[in-house]
């Protein structure tokens, strides 16, 4: 795998076998890296230019972050400033990658782990814009980070959500609020708990490769 520099953000990425292709961006997790979901690219369809992003933040041992978190005050878990610039630095890439690789820009996914979902949906919630489709693997509706927004036209958009009932890092609870939130916004979403801590089990991977070949060019 060769560790691309030219853009706002370092990434991975295996390119589409057809021009004008659909861009499936991977983010991932707090303390990972671009190669974790970038594992997933062989079981991806080969239209997809997948594309995996490397966080700003080094946590060092060869992890990195999108935001910092603070354990130990819940009121304020999420640097929220953090994860502003960051959503910035990802809106960014998106249009880099687009005008670099010659994508298409009416069809962009976002696909996150914990904190990377966590900043899909954000990103998605405030700026639509190009998003088609979004999953939320293993994340929640931070309210904090998505920050006082107008509701936009989301008709075009629809979510797979997933998460493990024994989860101990963001507890279910959290999760079930996700689909509540996008239902009450109109946004068409299909939502999954699993029998799993944070993390992705067989049947969670197998429920997300399903909606994504029923979604790629609906």
């Amino acid at each position: 795998m060769e560790l691309h520099t030219d853009l706002s953000l370092p990434y991975l990425i295996r390119k589409s076998s057809k021009p004008n292709a659909p861009l499936l961006l991977l983010l991932h997790g707090y303390g990972s890296n671009e190669a974790d979901l970038f594992s997933f690219a062989p079981e991806l369809p080969e239209d997809f230019c997948v594309v995996a992003l490397r966080a700003p933040i080094d946590l060092g041992f060869g992890g990195y972050a999108w935001y910092d978190i603070n354990f130990t005050d819940l009121e304020k878990f999420n640097d929220v400033e953090q994860a502003q610039q960051a959503i910035a630095l990802i809106k960014k890439c998106i249009s880099e990658l687009i005008s670099t690789y010659d994508l298409n820009p009416e069809n962009v996914w976002l696909c996150g782990f914990s904190q990377g979902a966590i900043l899909s949906n954000a990103l998605c919630i405030q700026s639509p814009g190009n998003i088609k489709n979004v999953i939320m693997l293993s994340g929640y509706w931070a309210s904090d980070i998505i920050g006082d927004f107008r509701p936009k036209d989301y008709s075009k958009i629809r979510y797979f959500i997933s998460h493990g009932t024994e989860d101990a890092v963001i507890p279910i609870e959290w999760a079930r609020k996700t689909p509540e939130n996008l239902n009450l916004l109109g946004i068409k979403n299909i939502y999954h708990e699993y029998l799993s801590g944070h993390g992705i089990v067989p049947q969670n991977f197998h429920d997300f490769l399903t909606f994504v070949n029923a979604n790629l060019y609906r």
